[in-house]
């Protein structure tokens, strides 16, 4: 099977968050998936799309596996919305310096709408949100 083309992981940071957008894995590019979010210092993981590989690896490295799936193309409920700004309000305050990645299934719609939601929390304007992540 042909191994689908999919976007590097895009760090994103602004005051004081980090983020990165990433594709989600497989149980096969699973090492290799922890390898990168170590290498950005990740604490944090959140899924926001259907579970397609087993969080266990990730949970003996430490890292926290958060499940927020919704659908491709809807904007995220309210509730995940609330979840995920309480989630960076505790963990930028707790572990400064730390980073939250997020995915879904190519990190092209869904994280990237999270984390535009973040940005805007914090002041920015939407359009320059968009902007910010897609450099």
């Amino acid at each position: 099977m042909a191994r689908m083309n999919r976007p590097a992981p895009v760090e994103v940071s602004y005051k004081h968050m980090r983020f990165l957008i990433t594709h989600n894995p497989t149980n096969a590019t699973l090492g290799v998936f922890i390898e990168e979010l170590r290498k950005y210092g990740v604490t944090t993981l959140v899924r926001v799309c259907d579970t397609t590989y087993d969080k266990r690896p990730l949970e003996s490295e430490g890292i926290v596996v958060i499940d927020w799936p919704f659908d491709d193309g809807d904007p995220p409920p309210s509730k995940i919305v609330d979840d995920w700004l309480n989630l960076l309000k505790t963990k930028f305050m707790e572990e400064p310096g730390s980073c939250v990645a997020v995915h879904c299934v190519a990190g092209l719609g869904r994280a990237p709408v999270l984390v535009a939601v973040a940005l805007i929390e914090c002041g920015m304007k939407y359009e320059d949100a968009i902007q910010f992540i897609r450099q």
